[in-house]
């Protein structure tokens, strides 16, 4: 598929407002709203422009005082929300790739497609005023690429060794999806494809520890969007070390995993179980948007494992599709108000207010996060301290 390159990228100042939860009374514009189908919407649909809420003093350490924002790319004229999983930043190259939601093809015989975005950044001579470096993305060169026919309908992924590690949820063919790696300009290689001969059923997000072992997450969204047959399993997280081959189940009882992030310490792991979201947008009050913390074990000689699994987090808003940990310990979870941020003791520090519905997310440079939600890329420079 040819390029498209955009210039003149605008970068605008962020509004930080401070809000007293204990006193504060919720506006009519504020509230969410539900249909009896479970449809929703939230304040952030209005929206025009990033904006912050600082519900904690602590996250001025986070947002610091000059934070900025670019709408980096829009697909509001085909409204096609290009800009949906993976997010994944490879810094060698300062390129992104990220995964589209289900697209609709040209010819209506056809089942939806999804499609691969290739960002490439171009920035600023690095500069530096008092004290913080800023490097802002002025340029991008966009390309859209079809998945290898090996790696259908692909969901999260992450940068790994030279290239970028995918989700593929596979298709209508039972013994299609799993882990595959892409380096950069070559064929996908498969990493992991089934559990001991059982077909998975929608990878959807992944995570590598430090040791180059990686935990994924494992649904049923690919059933209820009717491109992968009937579950075969429970949903399941999984522990997968590519060099030894090993496979190991190590949570369940979640209904639909999708999110996964690693503290910094690797010494926890949060899930999301986003079983309040429902096909066509909507949404069930009354299920699981939930962020699940556990304490990860190592013992000589074993393998990991979960333990002390415990509720970190609620979304304030539609349902936790992604997450991400800053150096710090900071949790930063997709939802549909926008960025939702608590502490590494689930303390809600702040919302960074996208317009629409966020739905993955990544750091990329310092203090950078770069943001999807669905037609437009948002990329956030935060200035706080513990970026510098």
């Amino acid at each position: 598929m040819t390029s498209i390159s955009k210039d003149g990228i605008k970068v605008q100042p962020v509004s930080v407002k401070a809000v007293d939860l204990l006193h504060k009374e919720q506006t009519p514009a504020e509230r969410q709203t539900y249909t009896a189908d479970g449809s929703g919407s939230s304040a952030s649909s209005s929206l025009e422009a990033i904006a912050i809420k600082e519900f904690h003093s602590s996250f001025s350490s986070v947002i610091g005082d000059t934070s900025t924002f670019s709408l980096l790319l829009s697909a509001d004229t085909s409204r096609n929300p290009f800009f949906h999983k993976g997010c994944a930043y490879v810094e060698d190259i300062d390129e992104l790739y990220v995964t589209s939601d289900l697209l609709q093809s040209t010819m209506s015989s056809r089942l939806p497609v999804i499609l691969i975005s290739k960002l490439s950044f171009r920035r600023t001579p690095e500069s530096s005023s008092s004290g913080s470096l800023t490097n802002p993305v002025t340029s991008i060169e966009w390309m859209k690429l079809r998945p290898p026919a090996n790696m259908p309908m692909p969901s999260g992924a992450i940068p790994y060794k030279k290239g970028v590690l995918y989700c593929s949820q596979g298709t209508a063919e039972v013994y299609s999806g799993g882990l595959f790696y892409m380096p950069l300009g070559k064929r996908p290689v498969p990493v992991v494809t089934n559990y001991f001969g059982r077909p998975f059923n929608s990878i959807q997000s992944v995570v590598e520890d430090k040791d180059g072992a990686l935990w994924f997450t494992d649904s049923c969204a690919g059933f209820e969007q009717e491109i992968r047959p009937p579950p075969r399993m429970p949903s399941h997280v999984y522990w997968f070390h590519p060099t030894t081959g090993e496979l190991r189940v190590v949570a369940d009882n979640l209904k639909r995993p999708a999110g996964i992030a690693l503290s910094p310490g690797e010494d926890m792991l949060y899930v999301t179980d986003t079983e309040a979201a429902r096909p066509g947008n909507k949404r069930s009050s009354t299920s699981s948007a939930t962020i699940y913390a556990y304490d990860i074990i190592r013992r000589p000689g074993a393998s990991p494992f979960l333990v002390n699994r415990r509720v970190f987090a609620f979304a304030f808003s539609g349902v936790p599709a992604a997450v991400v940990c800053d150096s710090t310990g900071n949790v930063y979870a997709a939802c549909a108000d926008g960025v939702e941020v608590f502490n590494s003791g689930g303390t809600a520090l702040g919302l960074i207010q996208i317009p629409g519905t966020c739905s993955s997310l990544c750091f990329g440079c310092k203090g950078e996060l770069l943001v999807c939600a669905g037609q437009c890329l948002w990329r956030l420079q935060l200035e706080g301290t513990i970026f510098h």
